[in-house]
């Protein structure tokens, strides 16, 4: 059995063929993962997003996913490409909320 993990072609794809139906089976999911609190490195799965793949952290909150695609359905983009402190790495923000306490946990891979 292999380990990897589906890269969806668009966050749309992404969050109606994997969060809505895990969200479905497990109505009291806050987080992808299941847990109520704690970090984690595990990567629940991939999506493109302009030409580049993205990597969702186990750990994301589905309401902020929910908040993404509800901007997408409107024809809005929602996203922002925001840099880590030390320029190292590129993570996904949703537009207009706040930096601290996200709990949005999107990195380019």
């Amino acid at each position: 059995m292999t380990n990897t993990k589906q890269t969806y072609p668009d966050f749309k794809e992404f969050y109606t063929k994997a969060v809505e139906p895990l969200k479905a089976e497990n109505v009291s999911y806050i987080r992808l993962d299941g847990k109520l609190k704690g970090d984690t490195r595990v990567i629940f799965t991939y999506f493109m997003y302009q030409d580049k793949k993205w990597k969702v952290n186990a750990d994301t909150h589905i309401d902020r996913l929910k908040l993404a695609f509800a901007e997408f359905e409107k024809g809005n983009d929602p996203f922002v490409i925001k840099t880590v402190r030390d320029n190292a790495a590129e993570y996904l923000a949703i537009k207009g909320q706040p930096v601290r306490n996200a709990k949005l946990y999107i990195y380019a891979v």
